[in-house]
């Protein structure tokens, strides 16, 4: 197989058009970043208080959606046409849903631009987490909702391939990333369902006047059903990443198909029904579904530390082959002068780190200590900010001669960049954590208040805040290195020669080890469904009996018997 830029040239423009939209906004929310950084710590406050939650909802709309949902589709795309071996089936097809995707990206960041004008009553300072009772403009939601349709095609386009592949080679195991790529975008219709409702039935109405409010609990609700699997829609190709390039960097190959199989398939199952642990300090929710929530988080560590094992032992049998011996001097036997490897091996080792903290906030205890403050930011930075973005990064120095025909401009640089990244978040993230504790709260702009102090354990509350506004400031230089390297190399401005064809070597333990059941997207599916039922039916039920489904205001659809009332004199003239 030669390069995939000139196996498949139109694939290849959809996934570098993707990996152009993602580097863009990557680029927009980590200066918005700084930005934040800056101000809530009294460096350089070059806003007023009230446009930081424009530029906080700027920040993480940018970050967490868009450069996310963006590369993964670029990443995905790549993987099917890649695995399979065969184009798309209607490139127009392809080229119509990242069309969607760029539409509703522009439609919705107009209004949160327009925070930015004093001029113009259109604003989305909603934050990325876009819930009632905070509005923002209707274009804001229209967005939402025309990028989530972009995203549920890009997954029904890679589908058809997948189904045309399997008419041909009946009896064959599915590529590996193919599988990886179907079972994400299974868990994706699942958990994008509760937003997307929460969006099109609620909030959209309720923006164009259509209902007179909404129950915010029910769309808090709806978020968070979405608001966490979401997490793991990003980290899913990233595991793709750690499962598939990771193991070829060190010199060896994956240790086991068949389990990256389950690991892919637990999260299809367990991810979805977790977001109500998000909800620990909400009163309208009873205790007992907040345990099952609990429980149900906690079961996700299974397959993050299959992972861990798996990868480890992938890579630990490339530096055995090339030379590495002892316990655990063969560490010093991997190709850390190569940013791809050492970008994505940082990253785990944060991943690492973020999955003990991940724990404190899924215990039901500790989250009641945790759950407002910058604690929880710290987390977050660990997780997107950290496993997601460092390795997103890091891999585009692999993969993006795949896409272009050019080899990288500089392994030097690449390496200094990644590099700059995780010092920078070890700053950042470390701090928040720290200064978390002491019960600094997060989403304000200003975080001080008269008459009350914050007390650290070690340090001060001054020198914690000079660490975040640090770890800022490197990781937009890190940015601004990963950047101008991309443009370098996009365009191959050191005119090197074209990269030579690259495969993926087979796994130790094939998929002709793994068990057929697998293959079964339905059982897993509706296993996963059942699992959403057991865990939101009577939560819900709850919510809309205390307060309707639009709140305990008189609305055009929210309140059954006075609907009924008014329609029913609308039409005959009397009340009954």
């Amino acid at each position: 197989m030669g390069v995939f830029a000139h196996e498949y040239p139109n694939e290849a423009g959809i996934v570098r058009a993707a990996l152009a939209s993602s580097f863009v906004a990557l680029l927009l929310g980590g200066v918005m970043g700084l930005i934040q950084a800056l101000h809530r710590t009294g460096y350089v406050q070059v806003i007023d208080d009230s446009t930081y939650y424009t530029v906080l909802t700027l920040h993480g709309v940018s970050l967490a959606i868009l450069f996310s949902i963006f590369f993964l589709v670029g990443f995905f795309q790549w993987a099917v046409t890649d695995s399979l071996d065969r184009p798309s089936e209607d490139i127009r097809f392809t080229k119509l849903w990242y069309a969607l995707m760029v539409l509703g990206s522009i439609m919705a960041a107009v209004p949160i631009l327009g925070g930015f004008i004093d001029q113009t009553e259109i604003s989305a300072d909603v934050l990325f987490t876009f819930y009632a009772p905070l509005e923002a403009h209707p274009l804001f939601y229209a967005g939402l909702a025309v990028f989530i349709i972009g995203t549920w095609l890009a997954g029904i386009d890679w589908f058809r391939s997948w189904w045309a592949w399997k008419q041909k080679n009946r009896g064959e195991k599915t590529p590996l990333r193919t599988f990886m790529v179907l079972t994400t975008m299974l868990m994706w219709y699942l958990a994008s369902a509760g937003v997307a409702i929460a969006v099109i039935f609620f909030l959209l109405p309720w923006q164009l006047g259509l209902v007179g409010g909404v129950n915010p609990l029910l769309t808090r609700t709806l978020f968070w059903f979405f608001g966490h699997p979401v997490v793991y829609f990003w980290l899913m190709p990233v595991y793709m990443m750690w499962y598939v390039i990771l193991p070829k960097l060190a010199g060896g190959r994956l240790f086991s198909d068949p389990l990256a199989r389950i690991v892919f398939v637990l999260f299809l199952v367990l991810s979805v029904p977790t977001g109500i642990h998000h909800q620990y300090v909400d009163p309208g929710i009873s205790e007992g579904f907040k345990f099952l929530a609990m429980t149900n988080t906690m079961f996700l560590l299974l397959p993050s530390l299959l992972t861990a094992f798996t990868v480890v032992a992938s890579i630990e049998h490339g530096a055995r082959q090339r030379g590495g011996s002892g316990y655990f001097r063969w560490l010093t036997d991997l190709p850390w002068n190569r940013p791809a490897f050492t970008g994505m091996a940082l990253a785990a080792l944060m991943f690492a780190a973020a999955g003990f903290s991940g724990m404190v906030n899924a215990g039901m205890n500790f989250n009641y200590l945790v759950h407002n403050t910058l604690w929880i930011v710290g987390h977050f930075h660990l997780t997107v900010g950290t496993a997601v973005a460092l390795s997103f990064m890091a891999s585009t120095y692999w993969f993006l001669p795949k896409i272009t025909g050019h080899k990288v401009f500089s392994k030097r640089l690449g390496l200094v960049q990644v590099v700059v990244w995780f010092i920078g978040m070890v700053f950042m993230s470390n701090a928040m954590h720290r200064i978390g504790l002491a019960g600094e709260p997060r989403r304000t702009a200003d975080p001080f208040y008269d008459g009350v102090t914050f007390e650290t354990s070690l340090g001060t509350i001054s020198e914690l805040h000079a660490q975040i506004a640090l770890g800022s400031v490197l990781l937009v230089v890190s940015l601004l290195l990963f950047a101008a390297h991309i443009l370098l190399s996009w365009f191959n401005f050191a005119d090197k020669d074209a990269p030579t064809p690259d495969t993926i070597p087979p796994a130790l333990s094939g998929p002709e080890h793994a068990p057929a059941v697998l293959e079964n997207f339905r059982l897993w599916t509706a296993i996963a469904i059942g699992l959403i039922l057991l865990t939101y039916t009577l939560p819900i039920a709850a919510i809309v009996s205390g307060n309707g489904w639009f709140g305990p205001v008189t609305t055009f659809i929210g309140d059954t018997s006075s609907f009924l009332t008014g329609l029913f004199h609308a039409v005959f003239g009397v009340i009954p």
